[in-house]
């Protein structure tokens, strides 16, 4: 690399710190961090940390004339910002992709259009809607249509009865039926400036009151499925002309048909396992192509467990010690709060 890459990212939580590390693990790239958290972890990595107001026109042009491009790893960042930045400098993931990512509404209809099966759903903006909705679907969940992660701003509803008196139907709901899965998957792809792909074989994820518990490899899965849910996540790099690594989420029914649940264009707290298991993770595939280094072909190392720690059971692992095949993740987070994600451990396994 003759010349040295100026990588702007915004945001500071644990995703940002990893994109940070790997950008150091390739070398000759200066990472330029812009959030609005003077406590974000990425702080401790960073070549230079800036925290001011991300919606601050000033802010923000300063920011573009330190930055050759810029990436993010967080999808409720304000679109208009984005696409100022994308304006002056290189943006991946693309402001295009990321108002789809946004919008669950406009996911869906995207994966619908590549015929990617769904779960019935239907838009919600009104009471009478949603009551004609559950009439339809009988069991089903109703979620925001922007916002929410971990299981928030969704409610599950089997009947009119259960509807809270407390919706704000200023904003719109998507509604879908209900169906029982046995399991979940998810699949990690990078798409490179040059149009090659490099892709993570599925993570089956458990999750405990909405919150992802634990992703392992290899997944329980049929051979169709595994292919199929490749497929999937190609076809969708390829149409959204994507550049660096996306996810995608798949629930799998008891006659083994995959259905699409959700995409983000970024990183996946599912696929950290790839730190370890192997030799190119989702992070340092997602930096090198954004940054036009080029596809490298990647390896799988061993099979892998990675375990999400929640809340204070932080405490009880920062005292811990480790077997040569536990690799602990502290996230440096300064706030412990029940539910939240604060490290991991990923587990490597024959």
């Amino acid at each position: 690399m003759s010349k040295e890459i100026r990588l702007g990212i915004l945001y500071s939580g644990q995703l940002e710190t990893q994109l940070i590390k790997s950008a150091k693990k390739i070398g000759g790239i200066k990472t330029i961090v812009l959030t609005n958290d003077k406590d974000g972890p990425a702080k401790h990595y960073a070549d230079e940390f800036i925290c001011a107001d991300l919606n601050d026109k000033r802010v923000i042009e300063k920011f573009v004339k330190k930055i050759d491009l810029c990436t993010y790893a967080f999808e409720n960042l304000n679109y208009e910002t984005l696409k100022s930045i994308a304006d002056a400098k290189e943006v991946h993931p693309s402001p295009d992709t990321l108002k789809i990512a946004q919008n669950r509404i406009l996911e869906k209809k995207f994966a619908n259009e590549l015929g990617i099966k769904t779960t019935e759903w239907k838009s919600i903006k009104s009471l009478d809607e949603l009551k004609d909705g559950i009439k339809l679907y009988g069991n089903c969940i109703l979620k925001s249509v922007s916002g929410g992660y971990d299981g928030k701003q969704q409610y599950r509803l089997k009947s009119i009865d259960d509807i809270d008196e407390k919706l704000d139907f200023s904003k719109e709901y998507v509604l879908e039926k209900f169906l029982k899965f046995k399991q979940e998957i998810s699949v990690a792809v990078t798409r490179f400036k040059d149009g090659k792909i490099s892709i993570f074989e599925p993570s089956e994820n458990k999750h405990e009151q909405g919150i992802l518990r634990e992703s392992k490899i290899p997944a329980n899965i049929d051979k169709s499925v595994f292919k199929n849910s490749h497929d999937i996540a190609i076809k969708f790099a390829k149409k959204l002309n994507y550049v660096g690594t996306l996810n995608i989420e798949f629930m799998i029914d008891q006659k083994e048909d995959l259905y699409f649940l959700e995409w983000c264009n970024r990183c996946h707290n599912g696929m950290w396992h790839t730190v370890n298991s192997y030799e190119i993770c989702q992070f340092t595939n997602h930096v090198r192509a954004i940054c036009g280094l080029g596809f490298v072909e990647n390896k799988k190392i061993s099979n892998a467990t990675m375990t999400n720690i929640l809340g204070d059971e932080i405490k009880e692992y920062r005292n811990k010690s480790f077997k040569k095949n536990e690799f602990f993740f502290d996230y440096l987070k300064k706030e412990i709060k029940p539910g939240r994600k604060m490290g991991h451990l990923t587990i490597l396994k024959d």
